[in-house]
């Protein structure tokens, strides 16, 4: 910094005619210009004004060091002229980690309408069940549900899911319609293929907490998997709200056991790491998103009738 404020008292010097005029000019004592010259020249080690003059003239060094010292203000000028703009500026690569199934059904549907709202945007969604924090590798957003594991990122969350027994009308017609929790037992259900509490088929019964030791059939590392499995009439499986509500609507598949349902809802946040210096890109991402579950909630299978 002290060698910015040399360069700067030299061209002010230059440009006033001499060092009391640009001590006026910029607020500064005649001695402190003369002292930052001073130390200019010395680390230099060149003269670069001619002395006994009452007006200051350059020598040639001087005259060179002056072309290059505006050069070098120049830039750093327009390099903040530009960093002003850097809070406004909606541009570059936004990194999003979530699940399968949650970007696909609610980000996927409205993703080119946001491409098209921010030209200078690029996106690159990776995808996995499980949160693992990769922010230092620079990832922007996390989106995931669960009990996520202590640490120093910012969690917001954006709502909440319910988890749904659910299987097609083809399965039900072919195979029956389990009428209590106990009645998995005999019937085609599949689950996750890795450990996790989403495999834990709780209910309430008689006033109780039951959780049925269901017998897979098949397990898979995406929910997406399991819808498909489930949409084919292969048997049953346990999903989010947020992953089959639209299918239990239109009648694809059909909601199981809802008179057993725990009332537990899992929360869903979106993380990021900075509170204080929100990029713009996260920070229209996040608005444009809430924006669309705020008029389209996937919580909306609330209310239909289950199967008899």
């Amino acid at each position: 910094m002290d060698q910015y404020s040399q360069m700067l008292a030299f061209i002010w010097s230059t440009e006033c005619g001499s060092f009391s005029a640009a001590a006026r000019a910029h607020e500064m004592t005649p001695s402190a210009i003369s002292k930052l010259i001073a130390r200019l020249e010395d680390r230099l080690r060149v003269r670069l004004f001619q002395r006994g003059s009452r007006v200051l003239t350059l020598t040639e060094e001087g005259a060179a060091y002056l072309r290059s010292a505006k050069a070098v203000v120049e830039a750093m000028s327009e390099a903040d002229s530009l960093a002003e703009g850097l809070p406004s500026r909606v541009s570059g690569t936004l990194r999003i980690h979530t699940m399968t199934s949650f970007a696909k059904q609610q980000i996927v549907p409205w993703l080119p309408e946001f491409l098209d709202t921010y030209p200078g945007l690029d996106v690159e969604i990776q995808l996995g069940a499980q949160f693992v924090d990769q922010f230092e590798q620079g990832l922007d957003i996390a989106i995931h549900s669960g009990i996520l594991p202590s640490s120093s990122r910012i969690a917001k969350k954006i709502g909440e899911c319910e988890w749904l027994l659910c299987a097609s009308p083809d399965y039900l017609e072919k195979y029956g319609t389990p009428q209590q929790p106990k009645d998995l037992m005999n019937h085609r259900c599949f689950i996750f293929s890795f450990a996790s509490p989403w495999n834990k088929w709780a209910f309430i019964q008689d006033g109780l907490g039951v959780t049925t030791p269901v017998k897979p059939r098949g397990s898979f590392t995406q929910g997406e998997l399991l819808r498909d499995m489930a949409k084919s009439g292969a048997g049953i499986v346990r999903l989010a709200d947020f992953h089959i509500g639209k299918d239990i609507q239109e009648g694809s598949l059909v909601l199981l056991l809802d008179e057993y349902k725990t009332e537990i809802r899992e929360p869903i946040y979106l993380l990021y790491s900075d509170r204080k210096h929100l990029s713009p890109r996260i920070r229209v991402f996040i608005e444009f998103f809430h924006e669309k579950w705020i008029a389209h909630p996937w919580n909306v299978v609330r209310g239909l009738p289950e199967a008899t």
